[in-house]
């Protein structure tokens, strides 16, 4: 339960992060990139990944279309927590979920038990509910919106394409992830050269630093994620449940509590809604069972 604890902190760390980041100034873009950089590199490190086993026949289009996601939905990511706050952000983070549970259905054929479907049924009217902003809100909303939206869909299709090269056997997991992380690096890096080519941006100290802790932190997120799965191989829902779980209810708390995020009573019932559906899909794995 350590690793679960620990990875829960981790992830809730890299949104408090990218909360501070508007206070002191960080680019994001910069700030991303290192920490890529550092992520590869600890990869390198923890899993000792052998890059010789890397071909030409390895599923380079969705390596690079990961390379591609991965910073972008970074900076949606950062706007989000900037724009609409923790809380919520990591809401639609999690409920992402949502996406590869569909495309299990659609596209793998995957059949679905009475859990899966409440679960789905309570989870898209808890995605509308906590988004909901009043009427004073409104039109300066509209454009806030977009960031949520695109971290669930974001993250809902990173996560489709992580769980398709996990199912790549010809290469170990931990070679594939490496691989990724130095292409995410590559593109992040030329977004960065072109932004300064063109004077957008400058390069700061404080932004390495920052990148270094936060790609400490989204590693140590990896992780200990990884090494809860392993701790308890027989018992996986119990930590796909304490993830998801404990993310959102931190990571509300951290955002009402520190970051004074306000917070309605119909975005309080899609969080609950939220949680509820969390428990339902990690019921219907159990089902499966």
């Amino acid at each position: 339960m350590i690793y679960i604890i620990l990875s829960i902190c981790c992830s809730v760390t890299v949104a408090i992060l990218l909360k501070l980041a508007k206070r002191y100034q960080i680019s994001i873009i910069q700030a991303v990139t290192v920490n890529y950089f550092a992520a590869l590199t600890l990869c390198f490190l923890f899993f000792k990944p052998d890059v010789k086993l890397i071909t030409a026949s390895a599923p380079w289009p969705i390596y690079v279309a990961l390379a591609i996601l991965l910073p972008s939905i970074f900076l949606f990511l950062a706007a989000s927590v900037k724009n609409l706050g923790i809380a919520k952000t990591d809401i639609a983070q999690r409920l992402s979920l949502f996406i590869p549970i569909l495309a299990a259905y659609f596209i793998f054929k995957e059949d679905f038990n009475k859990f899966k479907i409440v679960g789905l049924c309570i989870g898209f009217p808890a995605i509308f509910l906590t988004f909901l902003r009043k009427t004073d809100q409104k039109e300066n909303g509209k454009g806030n919106l977009l960031f949520p939206i695109m971290v669930f869909i974001g993250f809902g299709v990173i996560d489709v394409l992580f769980k398709q090269i996990a199912l790549y056997k010809d290469l170990p997991y931990a070679t594939s992830l490496f691989t990724v992380f130095c292409l995410a690096f590559i593109v992040s890096l030329l977004i960065v050269i072109s932004m300064l080519i063109t004077g957008k941006i400058k390069l700061q100290l404080v932004n390495l630093i920052c990148g270094l802790i936060l790609g400490f932190f989204n590693f140590g997120n990896i992780l200990f994620y990884m090494k809860a799965h392993k701790a308890l191989a027989e018992n996986p829902s119990t930590v796909f449940a304490a993830m998801n779980l404990g993310v959102i209810i931190i990571g509300t708390l951290i955002g009402v509590i520190a970051f004074k995020e306000k917070l309605s009573k119909l975005n309080y019932a899609g969080i609950i809604l939220a949680i509820a559906a969390v428990i339902f899909i990690t019921l219907s794995q159990n089902a499966v069972r």
